[in-house]
């Protein structure tokens, strides 16, 4: 069952810094995005194909997230699943996306492990499964 992206004004448990993300990047939100990496960030990800790196937020969210992952073609029309965990010493975040595209309809999952300074990531590591096509 897919859960609809929530409003700001819903009332709820705040968010965890690793749902912002996930709900920002689920709404493609840029600007909610860059307000939650610090500058410099230490960011890395792994996609099926590539492995990528970048210090800045702009870098991570233009050039990355919603430059090459999640760009214009791509219509996130769903938060499937979203899960909160926290390590000693580290937050993890993960999260399923429903995204139709002109190839059809996937699912992606992505694996957040980050740490936070002031409700900020300054750490980010990111595990994504890449665009699992969904039968029929």
């Amino acid at each position: 069952m897919s859960q609809p992206l929530r409003s700001a004004t819903e009332d709820r448990a705040p968010a965890s810094v690793g749902e912002q993300f996930a709900r920002a990047l689920a709404a493609k939100d840029r600007a909610a995005l860059s307000a939650l990496l610090t500058d410099p960030v230490d960011f890395q990800a792994l996609t099926p194909r590539k492995h990528w790196q970048a210090t800045r937020p702009g870098q991570v969210v233009e050039d990355v997230i919603l430059g090459k992952w999640f760009d214009a073609g791509d219509d996130i029309e769903a938060v499937l699943a979203l899960r909160n965990s926290s390590l000693p010493g580290r937050e993890r975040v993960s999260y399923q996306l429903r995204v139709r595209n002109a190839d059809g309809l996937h699912v992606v999952e992505q694996q957040v492990y980050y740490n936070a300074e002031g409700g900020r990531i300054s750490w980010l590591r990111v595990l994504c499964s890449g665009y699992q096509p969904v039968p029929g």
